[in-house]
């Protein structure tokens, strides 16, 4: 191994000084235990310099382990001659052995090796104890690496990224995992190729940039320390239990609405980003949105899903989120689309006939919708306080048995206290910086479903209009019955096959209205309250 390449374990840095001290370096790794499902950090030094090292060099690890599982990691490059390659082991025991691999004769990049122990996972975060997302397939549902059922409750604070301070970010992430949120929409890059603004992401108007030539509809020349930055907000998302949802290059408004480049960008070199992204953070818990509010005719979407497909080892979900007037059915049949995301605009209007639409559409693909009004945009009360929890619960009954999506206006674009408008007046919440659309109440209701569905078995439930009188519902039989009722009111079931253990509760607040079983109550319920109220009949309760 040359002189300066690296290993990382967490925080745990093992520096490689010379071929003499093989053995030791050796002993100190195979004595090192990982634990599962976190980030082991692998870092290489090339023997040259190379004009453009982000486009010219390809560069891998690949991971074996002693029972026999095989993996391949991506490397990226990192500035200078620095390459790393980031891993996270998906078993819980053993060793691991690793190989590295290059496109070019370098020494440095190629035939490199080294060994590790991995361990059981550490930590209360449900990514470390369970594993990445993942979408079987033919499946309309989430679930952990582990087989446990997962909900996804997200956020769309897109301009983080590239606006975000670390400090506004641990603000943010403390209070969306508080609520109940688990992951977090984000425009990797600042897509408008005519927004011009200080490099200063503190500033009005200012964003950092992550490539140079992104205003030429390009995207060659990228900016490390650009993504050296986002490392660590990617590190401070997950540690919540956040997971990022990557959107390469965006296609729809954008920031300012002034030209995104994501339409333009040439096939070639999305597919590449698409790479690099799956290479930097494809060893955190992630979801791939290959498309971000377009049609799915784009020219780099199919070469980007099919690039992710080829590089993401741990197969983590990846979708399309299509802007409000788009068919929403691009690419269905391709083995690299695990998810459609619609989006109904935002001009206030619940629109689940739209989400049910597309729960049909074949062949079978998991569904949410992916924008949703959001709240307080434009104007102070659009889709405002339990607009958003009702938004949130029809949507999970009309099949969009994924997960739920929140936006706040100001959120999203990150605006900065007193930053004047430019071109989105529109897209703001009023007299709002991100900070004041952080506490707006609607969060708390979104975030709400998240914690109350916790647990449930809700892999393979599908909406139903048969266990109740036109009640909209979630059901598996034997397993789970919810349902959602926007005006609370009485509530009878009619079929045999639900579970015997019920519980009401006040989604506004997540309380236990009253609970019980059908073997004492009978199939009445009686008066479940007035208000919103959500009833669960549950095989786990």
């Amino acid at each position: 191994m040359s002189s300066n390449n690296r290993v990382v374990f967490q925080t745990v840095v093992l520096v490689i000084v010379g071929a003499v001290c093989v053995a030791s370096r050796e002993a100190a790794m195979a004595a090192t235990h990982v634990p599962a499902w976190q980030v082991v950090e692998l870092e290489f030094t090339s023997e040259k310099d190379y004009p453009n090292a982000y486009t010219e060099v390809e560069f891998w690890v690949d991971f074996v382990h002693q029972d026999g599982m095989q993996l391949r990691r991506p490397g990226f490059w990192d500035g200078g001659r620095s390459f790393k390659v980031r891993f996270a082991s998906p078993l819980d025991e053993g060793q691991w052995s690793w190989k590295s691999d290059s496109s070019l004769p370098d020494g440095g990049l190629r035939d490199q090796s080294g060994s590790f122990q991995t361990g059981p996972p550490n930590g209360k975060n449900p990514f470390r104890q369970h594993g990445f997302w993942r979408i079987p397939p033919g499946s309309r549902w989430m679930e952990y690496a582990d087989g446990t059922s997962a909900v996804m409750v997200a956020d769309t604070p897109w301009a983080i990224p590239w606006r975000a301070t670390h400090e506004q970010v641990e603000v943010y992430a403390r209070d969306r995992q508080a609520k109940g949120f688990n992951a977090a929409l984000l425009m990797s890059v600042m897509p408008d190729r005519r927004m011009e603004g200080p490099r200063d992401r503190t500033q009005h108007a200012g964003f950092a940039r992550g490539f140079e030539d992104l205003p030429s509809g390009h995207i060659n020349k990228l900016n490390a320390e650009y993504f050296q930055y986002l490392d660590r907000t990617v590190e401070i998302l997950t540690e919540r239990g956040i997971a990022p949802v990557w959107q390469p290059v965006f296609h729809g408004f954008g920031w300012k609405g002034l030209s995104v480049a994501g339409p333009v960008i040439p096939p070639d070199e999305y597919a590449r980003y698409c790479r690099y992204l799956v290479a930097r953070y494809g060893a955190y818990p992630a979801i791939w949105l290959v498309l971000g509010d377009g049609s799915g005719a784009e020219i780099g979407i199919d070469p980007g899903g099919r690039e992710i497909e080829a590089w993401d080892a741990y197969h983590q979900p990846t979708g399309l989120h299509y802007g409000p007037h788009a068919p929403s059915k691009a690419h269905q049949a391709k083995e690299w689309l695990d998810f459609q995301w619609i989006q109904t605009g935002h001009s206030g209007e619940h629109r689940q006939d739209r989400l049910a639409a597309h729960f049909c559409q074949m062949p079978v693909k998991a569904v949410a919708n992916g924008e949703p009004t959001y709240e307080n945009i434009g104007t102070k009360g659009q889709a405002a306080g339990w607009w958003q929890g009702h938004e949130a619960w029809r949507n999970l009954c009309a099949g969009g048995t994924m997960g739920i999506v929140y936006g706040a206006g100001s959120l999203w674009n990150w605006v900065h206290p007193g930053e004047p408008e430019l071109n989105d007046g529109w897209a703001r919440a009023p007299e709002s910086s991100w900070r004041d659309a952080l506490d707006f109440e609607g969060s708390t209701y979104a975030g709400m479903l998240g914690k109350i569905l916790d647990g449930l078995p809700i892999d393979g439930a599908q909406p139903d209009n048969t266990c109740t009188y036109g009640r909209p519902s979630l059901f598996k039989p034997n397993q789970l019955l919810i349902l959602y009722l926007e005006n609370g009111g009485s509530l009878r079931v009619l079929r045999e096959d639900i579970p015997d253990a019920w519980r009401i509760y006040d989604p506004k607040s997540g309380e236990i209205v009253r609970s019980g079983r059908m073997s004492d109550s009978g199939k009445n319920l009686g008066d479940t309250g007035s208000g919103p109220r959500v009833v669960i009949f549950s095989s786990t309760y």
